[in-house]
């Protein structure tokens, strides 16, 4: 709808790099909301985040398309995009460290993966709307249908807004701010004080965040288009696999607290490396049932990643930059992990004909990145939240050794 004049190979390649354009944004967004939520309270910047991802979300709906107003339509689309990625920047840190900061300090994993479950809940909301209305004939998907799921996330937002007004602000940054003086430039601070972290945590998110958009979203393309297979065999495995991933987030975070977060994220970062080259093996049967498996799995290796990440994250840093820290080592690495994957494979399925094995090897590579990263972090699932814990244990302890 907003660039019908390209081949569809250069079309895709479009909408996968307007779909990174909010990634782009993200760390942008992270240094200003986590700026402020350093200073002022984790609360205030969560509805900010909300009403701006929200209208930007909506307004995706109402936009008029190509045939309309030319190129001034995937210029909005992007702007829209970016709105997007920069409300979402400072969104997750806020977000997870209400969690995180609200727990007892025996469940900070299984506390902090909640906030985490908001993706594939957000995911099968979305996946199974769009799916609904991809049932419509073609004409009308084209001409009102599509827009529909995105009108819909009005409702979202009234939900959203009224959770969080209610909330109370964070006990930990509550005391923070009673004791000590808020930073001037947490940002700076933090990049000063945890350069090491934020260089780890950024590790730590490539096999997490590429994955998930690969098994997610690059999956729709290289089964359409590639293998040939109808949109709703995809959309429904991936239906399937998200409610896997709604209840395994939580028990892989509640893991984490009994087995530290080092061990179960690294077991995620194994079985991705592991699932690179028989997902597509699988893929490539065309067997429905396997297909489903191949995402599943992908899914449940993502979990072990995603769900002690809240907490791990937020345990690299003090409480005086913890806002900062985490939304620059978790949005930093969004750009080149998540935003960037579904163009790389695409890209690469072009560049050898429809092979998918060097999308493997990219996959491999992205796991190893991840592994090497987690294995030089320190574990923290013992560390007190204070803000005495302004240099971690992972800056005076060896690889493995336990920060407590």
């Amino acid at each position: 709808m907003f660039f019908p004049s390209f081949d569809p190979l250069t079309g895709t390649m479009a909408a996968f790099a307007t779909f990174a354009v909010g990634f782009i944004a993200r760390p942008l967004g992270g240094v200003v909301f986590g700026h402020f939520g350093d200073k002022l309270g984790r609360k205030a910047m969560l509805s900010a985040t909300l009403m701006i991802m929200g209208a930007a979300t909506f307004f995706v709906g109402l936009l008029p398309t190509y045939e309309t107003i030319g190129p001034w339509a995937p210029a909005l689309l992007v702007l829209l995009r970016m709105l997007q990625g920069f409300g979402l920047g400072g969104e997750w840190g806020g977000a997870v460290l209400m969690a995180v900061e609200h727990s007892p300090a025996n469940r900070r994993g299984f506390y902090g993966s909640w906030p985490q479950t908001g993706a594939p809940a957000g995911l099968l909301v979305a996946t199974a709307v769009f799916s609904y209305f991809s049932r419509l004939p073609e004409a009308e998907f084209l001409s009102w249908g599509w827009r529909v799921p995105f009108l819909l996330s009005a409702v979202l937002i009234g939900i959203g807004v009224f959770i969080r007004l209610s909330v109370s602000e964070s006990p930990v940054f509550r005391n923070r701010k009673k004791d000590a003086e808020a930073p001037k430039l947490p940002v700076l601070d933090a990049l000063r004080t945890y350069p090491r972290q934020i260089l780890l945590a950024m590790g730590a998110r490539f096999a997490e965040n590429g994955f998930f958009y690969i098994i997610t979203t690059f999956v729709l393309t290289y089964g359409t288009e590639r293998l040939g297979l109808p949109r709703s065999t995809l959309l429904n495995g991936v239906l399937v696999a998200t409610s896997i991933h709604l209840v395994a987030i939580p028990a892989f975070g509640a893991a984490s607290d009994r087995l530290g977060r080092r061990p179960v994220y690294l077991a995620g970062a194994l079985g991705c490396g592991l699932l690179a080259f028989p997902f597509f093996w699988l893929l490539d049967t065309k067997e429905t049932g396997l297909i489903w498996m191949a995402i599943t799995l992908g899914i449940v290796a993502h979990a072990a990643m995603y769900g002690p990440q809240a907490s791990f994250f937020s345990e690299l840093f003090g409480t005086r930059v913890r806002y900062s820290g985490a939304s620059l080592g978790y949005q930093l690495a969004s750009v080149f992990a998540g935003g960037l994957s579904p163009i790389i494979a695409t890209a690469l399925l072009a560049r050898f004909q429809g092979q998918s094995w060097p999308i493997s090897i990219y996959m491999v590579g992205l796991a190893l990145i991840t592994l090497v990263s987690v294995y030089l972090s320190a574990e923290t699932f013992r560390e007190q939240l204070t803000e005495e814990d302004s240099l971690p244990a992972s800056q005076e302890h060896e690889p493995g050794k336990d920060a407590a």
